[in-house]
């Protein structure tokens, strides 16, 4: 009977010892999905690529990788894969790398000569336009720009705001396709950027300095209009870059985010991310009913290095899936 006792003892060991083995593999195995996906994503980044869809999808929300990778790095120690760990090791290193914001930045030498506030807000197909204007009462911005204002959108901004903005530049359309540009300096007419959803531009006399506005808002990276999206992007990207030299504002929902290439190039005609210029370069503006506990910034002020910026805050809007921006910028000139 004690040969039968150690027999079963014994038994029991080699079935304890085999149940962690499957349990180690089965968390290696996990390990390696959850890092095989995350390496997908970061290998993009590190190519300077947008890559194939669900690839830009995800890219917008970079930062939230670190989750599933440190997912995976506590498996790889649980189950004492070594070489999983120095995987998951490396992968949270080129997160926290790419985190960090991109795009140069630096105070302009001229003088000051004058102040200029923006507001850009996409209004979710004219939804959010009762709250939109309210928040332009309040925030009082020289420039405003309005994505998605479809027809009755248009026509209570004309209504509610005319007296304190009557320079207006627009596209017309129904549902997303509808923009608007209002100023309270002086617009001169200027050619819009081409697109399914409209991107008008203007130019504004900022007090004695002409000023180039473009509306942004190229179509979102859906899966089947991947190409569309990096078309438009690319398009706004050749405005920026005709009208280097002069002091420019590009404003709206870009539909990307910093980790994105396509947007990237914009940066790269050398304009500068007023909200990073502020300090607020990963604060989320979409997805609203989500936020704060997860979004990506894809509503920007982009501007010229010819403004300085010294303060941005999104706010939350009524009846609209972004977040508004706004930034108080100063205007130097070109001479130091």
């Amino acid at each position: 009977m004690g040969t039968d006792t150690a027999t079963d003892e014994w038994a029991d060991y080699r079935g304890g010892r085999a149940e962690r083995r499957t349990g180690r593999r089965f968390g290696a195995w996990c390990a390696g999905l959850l890092f095989t996906g995350v390496s997908v994503v970061v290998g993009c980044r590190v190519a300077d690529s947008d890559g194939v869809t669900p690839v830009p999808q995800l890219l917008a929300f970079l930062p939230w990788l670190l989750a599933p990778t440190a997912a995976g790095l506590l498996l790889t120690l649980l189950a004492r894969w070594w070489a999983g760990a120095v995987w998951g090791v490396v992968l949270l290193g080129l997160l926290a790398w790419f985190i960090e914001p991109y795009g140069r930045t630096g105070e302009p030498a001229g003088p000051p000569v004058a102040e200029v506030r923006v507001l850009t807000s996409n209004v979710e197909f004219g939804r959010g336009t009762d709250a939109l204007i309210a928040a332009v009462r309040d925030e009082k911005p020289d420039l405003v720009f309005v994505q998605e204002c479809e027809y009755t959108c248009d026509a209570a901004l004309r209504r509610e705001l005319a007296a304190d903005y009557p320079n207006r530049r627009a596209v017309e359309g129904g549902g997303s396709k509808g923009s608007v540009i209002l100023s309270a300096f002086p617009l001169t007419a200027a050619p819009g950027v081409p697109g399914t959803m409209g991107m008008p531009a203007a130019v504004a006399d900022v007090r004695g300095h002409a000023v180039r506005l473009q509306l942004a808002h190229p179509m979102p990276p859906l899966p089947d209009q991947v190409g569309l999206w990096r078309e438009e992007l690319d398009a706004v990207r050749d405005a920026a870059a005709g009208e280097r030299g002069a002091p420019a504002v590009l404003a709206g929902d870009f539909n990307a985010s910093q980790d994105h290439a396509a947007f990237r190039r914009i940066l790269d005609t050398g304009l500068h991310d007023a909200a990073r210029l502020a300090g607020e370069d990963r604060t989320p503006s979409w997805p609203a009913r989500t936020l704060p506990a997860f979004g990506t910034q894809i509503d920007h002020v982009l501007v010229s290095e010819d403004f300085a910026a010294h303060g941005a805050r999104f706010l939350d809007l009524a009846d609209t899936d972004h977040r508004a921006l706004v930034v108080d910028l100063t205007l130097h000139a070109a001479d130091g």
